[in-house]
């Protein structure tokens, strides 16, 4: 199946694309498209807060029933639903539920504060993870000297975040399994995730013998989607990130060539279309 990253790239100079899925059973590979490269991923950094958070938990020094009150400053609006809701405070199990869900920004800035991104920083280096990173809390406009991405990463980096997360690898089975659970909350399935037909609301079970959990990062110029895609007997982690420049008329073919990789999981795992 073409999927059609080398086209989008020719058709659209300074569009940029890390790309990968694998079978993390097997480790056979359905596609790699500059994998190393790193990428905005715009909201996807927030995995490694929930995590980061998940490694205290594990560790004994936080519960996830602690109650945590949003601050005014913290409180910003568009991405998520907290912003809308009367209620300022929340045990962090709810905070993160919120990031996995809706990629809540309020609910991320909170939790920013209360783990702190230095730490989050530092605990995503100390991973392995390289190239990638939480890079600020959740700003706009941007001030002066803030950085210019909230988020950036590999897509080889982020398949191998999520094979070691569905492994519990780095995390206790349960603190990785709840992870996953908030992940699977995720209510945008607009790309690679589309083809499955899943309902966003609620898809954290097997529908058409497929079980999913993601997480998508958007803004005007990026399109990223990791995840997880499960059969009843197969796995298969993939990572998809798109970034063009301003003022590019990119973001129709972008999403095509997203659900083009979603269609070639898909045949992987002889699922019904859509």
């Amino acid at each position: 199946m073409t999927i059609g990253f080398d086209a989008l790239e020719r058709d659209f100079p300074g569009l940029a694309i890390s790309a990968i899925a694998a079978d993390i059973d097997t480790g056979v590979e359905l596609f790699r498209h500059q994998s190393e490269r790193v990428l905005d991923t715009a909201s996807v950094g927030k995995i490694f807060l929930l995590h980061r958070l998940l490694t205290e938990v594990d560790r004994g020094e936080r519960s996830l029933e602690e109650r945590v009150t949003r601050r005014p400053v913290e409180q910003i609006d568009n991405s998520g639903i907290w912003y809308l809701l009367q209620q300022d405070s929340l045990t962090l199990y709810d905070v993160a539920a919120l990031i996995g869900a809706t990629s809540d920004n309020a609910a991320t800035n909170t939790l920013c504060r209360v783990i702190g991104l230095d730490q989050v920083g530092a605990h995503t280096r100390a991973l392995g993870y390289a190239g990638s990173s939480l890079d600020d809390v959740v700003r706009w406009p941007l001030p002066p000297g803030a950085p210019r991405t909230l988020s950036h990463a590999s897509a080889e980096e982020l398949l191998r975040f999520v094979q070691r997360t569905a492994d519990a690898v780095d995390l206790s089975s349960a603190s990785s399994d709840t992870l996953q659970r908030w992940l699977g909350a995720g209510m945008d399935l607009s790309m690679v995730a589309s083809p499955f037909g899943l309902d966003p609301l609620a898809h954290y079970f097997f529908d058409r013998d497929v079980w999913l959990w993601n997480k998508t990062g958007t803004i005007s110029t990026v399109r990223a989607d990791m995840g997880l895609v499960m059969s009843p007997t197969r796995r298969i982690a993939y990572a998809v990130l798109i970034n063009w420049e301003r003022g590019t008329p990119a973001r129709d073919r972008a999403l095509q060539v997203m659900r083009n990789a979603g269609d070639a999981i898909r045949a992987e795992l002889g699922s019904p279309s859509s």
